[in-house]
């Protein structure tokens, strides 16, 4: 027998006698790789869906009524609930069940019950057919949504015992959560809280957004500097549904036909271009105390021809064959991309049309469900412009209304401004979005035509009302004449809406008397209003500091000091009680050392929670001015270099922590981060120093981190230029966790100073009024640098924290190029108020007493206030009462 070894070795050959063809012809047709998806949309409008009741049989109605679907009322439901999906959803057992798998049952069991109140709440919104607002933002910040549906639904005891008697930890649970990526900053965060003010207040109200693959980015901290990697933050999301069957077309590039109908109106059409898919996917956003669940629906981009090309592949083009899906995606992968290059600014605005095109589809098609006519549009619909970033809408729903309905100019424009209200989020010139006219012709030159038309219009209204002034007509064009010419976004804004706010007084008054102060002059004050920020008490509060929370709770007698802020007074009383003062200090130190157990766990490094905890964590911008803070820091430790071991003794124990993302293009933002870091390594390591100075830098700062960094801080600083920050909202949420802040005159310090009292916020630095002069001075006379900051330079320039090369573009910046922040303007009178800020923290009794007294005045500063100041001033819209809830219904 032949052994294995000796077989003969078998080798594939071509075959040598396969039909030679010449072929030629088609075998599919043309232009075609695969048939397009078919829309089609759920939902009744009001009228319809009674008779849609009527029409179902009862044998069927009392089938559906009696198998309905109930959420658990107790905590054996809620096991009950949980151990099904363990089995059943997740094809897991109680022999492999790990936190993470509890973490996706627990969210599924409070999902199914939210999911009912929500289908409730759409019915009851179709049924009572009332005016509804549109919050568009291109940032929703949501943060961690377990936590918050336990606590808004009010049984996070009940699934904390429920969760206990299967072997778990309700906080380990909760940390398996990833944060929605879906906003960076402020703008996102603030969406957030109106989402919850709005379902707390039982408004009927929708947001709409962008469903980002990727988040802005994962921010890791390698070497000292960002590195930015996808957040993958999709891989589980049991809080959203995709809506497959809710798909808008969405049209790019092509051209304009334009033509005369036979009554011999012009009309446009845009035709051509490209074609993508949006999807929606909804998200649930439940209120407190309250039945009532909104929606979030945010929009995924796909390909409209499909996301696989057969006929590519079969043909061996197997890359292309995925290209057209690949590039639609794209458009929803990131937040913010990088717009340093072209492309990159082609895709920005891509997006925003995207964005606003869908949600526009989406709002016209309910609006027509109700078969009303056009001019009541805005009795119906109040749509929000959440900054510039959505303001293609404007553009977008004067071309359906001309274009696609057939409305005359005038009357479809009077539709579209008593719509829309804009919020302006910023004074800074420079971030005002503007985009190259070029550009909007490639990518939407229909858009482009009507803005040159809503353009003309408004200039000759401004000619007819000052005629001559062609200066004026200049400063106030939509079309800026520079090259290439631009589109500036805020001012279609202002004109495309009834009312424009500001975010808090000195932000209001300032976007009045400067970047906006001509259409103040064409539109009258009265279009201009202001909203101060504001927080929800929900999150901000109970959800991040909970002990803090019971503790108020015992003093106002219940909770509802969460749907009433202004019930927080109440604890002012107590501010000489000792064991309610022991307490607070108490509740404190425990937050403390929970985050310094976070930062050794996270960074290995030690820090003293008795320590005081000075905290800066937001967006890395040169005008929120953490560049300041790190020199301070700087300051601090060449002093304590520099004393003797007996002067040592004598200086306040501090950490420095610092948190906050750089946009990837932001080069100067990134230097920041690195030179933080950097101090860091040097003054950690330095026995000298020991637990005087720590300083800390966390990385991928967001939602959840912010609950377990703000409860515990000591003093925060918010320490932009004055006159820069709009409003600011994490100052709120600091003062609310019973921590005390460092600022200047700028956005909301201004309101928190009036509230609180001055003898509790430590203020420094130049106002408002002198910035200008100041910065003439720096370009055009004496520049003196404080010599603190010299001394500071100095050190980072010999090299003490690294090569100096690296840091070079900060210093330059102060020294040289004009200080256009004030840096060394404000330095000295920084470095004081931080001494008087240690001598204060020395003194317990008192500082105690100015935390107790500042959260006992913080009522103001909720979000359901600003959210009934929108309703009223801006929206026109009422509450829907709960009582007017209807039986089970088709949902909208």
């Amino acid at each position: 027998m032949a052994t294995e070894q000796s077989l003969p070795r078998r080798e594939r050959r071509p075959s040598t006698s396969a039909p030679i063809v010449d072929i030629q012809g088609s075998v599919g047709p043309a232009g075609i790789s695969r048939p397009k998806h078919r829309r089609t949309f759920t939902g009744f409008g009001a009228g319809e869906i009674k008779s849609v009741e009527a029409s179902i049989p009862e044998p069927q109605r009392e089938a559906w009524l009696k198998h309905q679907v109930g959420g658990f009322k107790d905590k054996d439901g809620f096991e009950s609930n949980f151990v099904r999906h363990i089995e059943t959803t997740l094809a897991r057992s109680m022999f492999n069940c790990d936190e993470t798998a509890a973490y996706a049952a627990c969210s599924l069991a409070f999902r199914d019950r939210l999911i009912l109140e929500w289908n409730r709440t759409q019915q009851r919104q179709t049924f009572a057919d009332s005016k509804r607002v549109y919050y568009l933002s291109l940032e929703f910040l949501m943060g961690r949504a377990l936590d918050n549906a336990m606590l808004n639904i009010g049984q996070k005891e009940l699934a904390k015992g429920g969760l206990s008697d299967l072997g778990f930890r309700i906080e380990d649970v909760i940390q398996q959560e990833h944060d929605a990526a879906l906003g960076n900053g402020g703008l996102g965060r603030l969406a957030a809280c109106f989402l919850d003010s709005l379902a707390s207040l039982n408004y009927p109200a929708w947001g709409y957004g962008l469903r980002y693959r990727y988040g802005i980015f994962k921010q890791e901290i390698i070497d000292g500097y960002q590195v930015e990697v996808p957040d993958y933050w999709l891989d589980f999301n049991p809080w959203e549904f995709p809506r497959h069957d809710v798909t808008v077309d969405i049209q790019f590039y092509g051209y304009v036909h334009k033509s005369t109908d036979e009554n011999g109106k012009a009309t446009a059409r845009w035709e051509g271009g490209e074609t993508v898919k949006a999807v929606a996917y909804d998200v649930p956003i439940p209120g407190y105390a309250t039945p009532s669940t909104n929606n979030l629906r945010l929009w995924s981009s796909k390909a409209a021809s499909g996301e696989f090309d057969f006929q590519k592949f079969n043909s061996g083009d197997y890359e292309s064959s995925v290209a057209d899906q690949q590039r639609a995606e794209t458009i929803s992968a990131v937040l913010y991309p990088n717009d340093n290059l072209e492309r990159g600014k082609e895709l920005r605005l891509k997006q925003q049309y995207f964005w606003v095109a869908a949600s526009l589809y989406d709002i016209v098609r309910r609006f027509k469900k109700s078969r009303r006519a056009w001019r009541e549009f805005p009795d119906q619909v109040a749509i929000q412009l959440n900054d510039t970033h959505p303001t293609l809408a404007v553009v977008e729903l004067q071309r359906i209304l001309v274009d696609l309905e057939g409305l005359e100019w005038d009357e479809a424009w009077n539709i579209v401004t008593n719509t829309f209200g804009y919020t302006n989020h910023t004074v800074l010139p420079e971030a005002l979005e503007k985009w190259s006219v070029p550009l909007i012709q490639h990518l939407l030159p229909r858009h482009l035509q009507i803005i040159y038309d809503i353009n003309l219009f408004f200039l000759q209204s401004v000619e007819r009302a000052h005629p001559g002034d062609r200066d004026l007509l200049a400063r106030v064009s939509i079309i800026e004449e520079s090259q290439p010419k631009m589109v500036r976004m805020a001012y279609l804004a202002i004109v495309g809406s009834h009312k424009v706010n500001g975010v808090a007084e000195l932000h209001s008054d300032l976007i009045k008397t400067t970047i906006f102060k001509d259409f103040v002059t064409i539109f009258g004050p009265d279009k201009f209003t202001n909203v101060t920020n504001g927080i929800t008490p929900r999150r901000w509060l109970h959800q991040a500091n909970p002990r803090l929370s019971d503790l108020i709770a015992s003093k106002t007698g219940t909770h509802d000091f969460l749907k009433d802020l202004t019930l927080l007074n109440k604890i002012e009383l107590s501010v000489d009680d000792p064991a309610f003062r022991k307490e607070w200090a108490a509740i404190k130190l425990a937050n403390k050392a929970r985050l310094a157990e976070y930062i050794k766990t996270t960074t290995g490094i030690v820090v003293n929670p008795s320590a005081l905890f000075d905290v800066q964590v937001k967006r890395i911008h040169e005008y929120k001015r953490q560049q300041m803070n790190i020199f301070g820091v700087i300051h601090r430790y060449l002093r304590i270099k520099a004393a003797s071991p007996e002067e040592r003794k004598k200086f306040l124990p501090r950490v420095s922590i610092f948190g906050g993302k750089a946009a990837p293009g932001y080069w100067m933002a990134k230097q920041i981060i690195h030179l933080i870091n950097s101090v860091g390594s040097v003054v950690n390591n330095d026995k000298d120093v020991g637990d005087l100075l720590k300083v800390v830098f966390l990385e991928d700062y967001n939602v959840s981190k912010a609950e377990l960094i703000i409860p515990a801080s000591d003093i925060s600083e918010h320490i932009s230029t004055a006159g820069t920050e709009a409003s600011g909202t994490s100052n709120m949420k600091f003062v609310l966790n019973g921590g005390l802040i460092i600022g200047t005159c700028d956005g909301a310090n201004i309101e928190i100073t009036r509230e609180i009292g001055e003898n509790n916020i430590f203020l420094f630095g130049n106002l408002a009024e002198d910035v200008e002069d100041l910065r003439h001075a720096h370009n055009y006379g004496q520049h003196t640098l404080d010599p603190d900051l010299v001394k500071v330079f100095e050190a980072i320039e010999k090299g003490t924290f690294g090569d100096s090369k690296d840091f070079a573009g900060m210093i330059t910046a102060v020294r040289d190029h004009g200080d256009y922040y004030l840096v060394s303007d404000d330095f000295q009178s920084y470095l004081e108020t931080h001494d008087v800020i240690d001598e204060a923290y020395r003194n317990q009794e008192d500082w105690i007493t100015k935390c107790i007294t500042s959260v006992s005045r913080m009522g103001f500063f909720t979000s359901d206030r600003c959210i009934n100041e929108y309703a009223e001033g801006i929206w026109n819209i009422e509450p829907l009462p709960i009582e007017t809830a209807e039986p089970e219904k088709i949902n909208s």
